[in-house]
């Protein structure tokens, strides 16, 4: 399944370059075992700004950022770090850039909604409220 995403609200994001290389190899390497991750994921990568890490802004999602975010259409919030896939754990709320929800929510800023599919392929609108870097109080 290789989900359009090209009529969907998507608003810019940035990347650090260095992170974005690392994702690109790991979608790339997992396209077999998670295609429609990884194809998110590419795609995401295909339209990001680069830069690097001292130009990203503290308030976008990178590697490692916890990030609350609202679900529009459930009202539920959710706080998540982004994690690579090894480091992903549902009980820590790490959530692995090579789901959905983390590769919807990477180079994403505070305050940006984005219109994603879930893993059955329904849409939803999610919104950042929130970005705290590794390390930052809450």
């Amino acid at each position: 399944m290789q989900p359009e995403l090209a009529s969907r609200a998507r608003p810019p994001i940035t990347l650090i370059d260095t992170e974005a290389e690392t994702l690109f190899e790991l979608a790339l390497a997992s396209r077999p075992g998670s295609s429609m991750a990884a194809e998110l994921l590419l795609q995401e990568l295909d339209r990001a700004e680069t830069y690097e890490k001292d130009e990203v802004p503290p308030h976008v999602a990178t590697m490692l950022s916890h990030v609350v975010f609202l679900d529009e259409r459930t009202g539920d919030r959710h706080e998540v770090q982004l994690v690579y896939p090894g480091d992903a754990d549902a009980e820590l709320h790490r959530i692995s850039v090579l789901t959905p929800i983390g590769a919807a929510l990477i180079g994403m800023p505070r305050g940006a909604s984005i219109d994603w599919p879930n893993r059955s392929g329904a849409y939803r609108r999610l919104r950042v409220l929130e970005v705290r870097q590794p390390g930052a109080r809450p």
